[in-house]
């Protein structure tokens, strides 16, 4: 008798031990991999998106365990690094640059159990969704700051790569600056590149030889607002606040909110309600917003750029709502008319304001 009950003991414990294991299997964490173009100090675009991560990964302490990759060239080595997150069991992977998008949609056709995300792409999928943030609303109200702070009227970008996101941010810069006065304009100076501090001086260099004396910069690192404190002008912080650099310099900075994006698609993935995505928020959803103003930067500016900001967010303005005009004087929107997504998308001239052309 006392044998049976041995037996059943031993088997209850059996059964216990893998109930708790399964239990354990069940509370496993999501696994979230992320691919950086550029290193996490960056301090601007690569280190908004790891700000994110955190964010994102705290908000679901315990259910979501996040990984990530810096500095992955935009060539076959993306392809290697998002087949290998892929292989190592993460249930969604989002790759943080438009140069990912081939690769990201070559190895998702491999791994259909796996959710691929691709920040500012095109191409999407049955597992394969696209992400952006509205950048040309804070370039926008940047605009609005400089247009109010420059003595001469003469504005400075350091641009990255001549694509569509890029082209329309100088052009919102433009438009914000010559909404305060009609008669500024904006150079142009490429640099061909998204994290290349010592090229981003020497184009700040140059703009401040040739008369700018507020700087906005498309690229990642803080050596424009480093080089506008050193010459004694103007720049903003861009996809974060660099005011640690420069902070006589900085006027503003445009903030990028990305955990918005990630806490959603996580969270849609845990209820198992995700589907094909498009999303491009901006200031309405909280993804994009104007803050850290610097001390040089008056009450009546600051207090411009957020009625601008609210303006935004309640849909009262687009800052691609016409009349405009592109930089030639041909007719870009007509009055009465605002620029669609997807003409935004593929934008490739400047506007008037804007000196030069875009490079082929």
């Amino acid at each position: 008798m006392r044998l049976f009950q041995t037996l059943g003991r031993l088997a209850a414990l059996t059964l216990t031990a893998a109930a708790l294991c399964s239990g354990a299997q069940a509370a496993e964490p999501l696994k979230a991999g992320f691919l950086y173009i550029g290193p996490t100090g960056d301090h601007g675009w690569t280190y908004a998106h790891d700000v994110g991560r955190k964010a994102t990964e705290a908000k679901f302490a315990g259910q979501v365990k996040t990984t990530f990759v810096e500095n992955v060239p935009e060539t076959a080595d993306a392809e290697r690094v998002i087949r290998d997150l892929a292989t190592k069991g993460h249930k969604v992977i989002f790759a943080t640059s438009f140069g990912y998008m081939n690769a990201m949609d070559k190895v998702s056709r491999q791994f259909p159990k796996t959710i691929f995300m691709h920040a500012t792409g095109y191409k999407t999928g049955k597992n394969l969704g696209i992400y952006d943030v509205r950048t040309y609303e804070g370039a926008y109200m940047l605009g609005v700051v400089a247009g109010k702070m420059s003595k001469n009227g003469k504005l400075g970008v350091v641009g990255s790569i001549p694509i569509p996101e890029v082209i329309r941010n100088i052009n919102a810069f433009t438009i914000g600056a010559r909404s305060v006065n009609p008669k500024a304009s904006t150079r142009v100076i490429w640099v061909n590149g998204w994290f290349d501090p010592g090229k981003e001086r020497e184009a700040a260099l140059t703009l401040i030889s040739q008369g700018a004396d507020v700087l906005m910069q498309n690229t990642d690192s803080p050596a424009v607002v480093q080089t506008a404190q050193e010459k004694g002008v103007y720049a903003f912080g861009w996809d974060s606040d660099m005011s640690k650099f420069g902070g006589k310099a900085q006027l503003a900075a445009s903030i990028l909110n990305w955990d918005v994006i990630y806490s959603e698609q996580i969270e849609k993935i845990q209820k198992g309600e995700w589907k094909t995505t498009d999303i491009w928020y901006g200031v309405k959803e909280g993804a994009v917003n104007i803050d850290n103003f610097g001390p040089s930067t008056p009450a009546d500016a600051k207090k411009l750029a957020e009625e601008r900001r609210d303006a935004l967010k309640s849909g009262k303005l687009h800052p691609f709502s016409g009349p405009l005009k592109d930089n030639t004087g041909k007719e870009l929107v007509a009055a009465g008319k605002t620029l669609a997504d997807p003409e935004l998308r593929k934008m490739s001239v400047f506007v008037e304001g804007v000196e030069g052309s875009v490079p082929k």
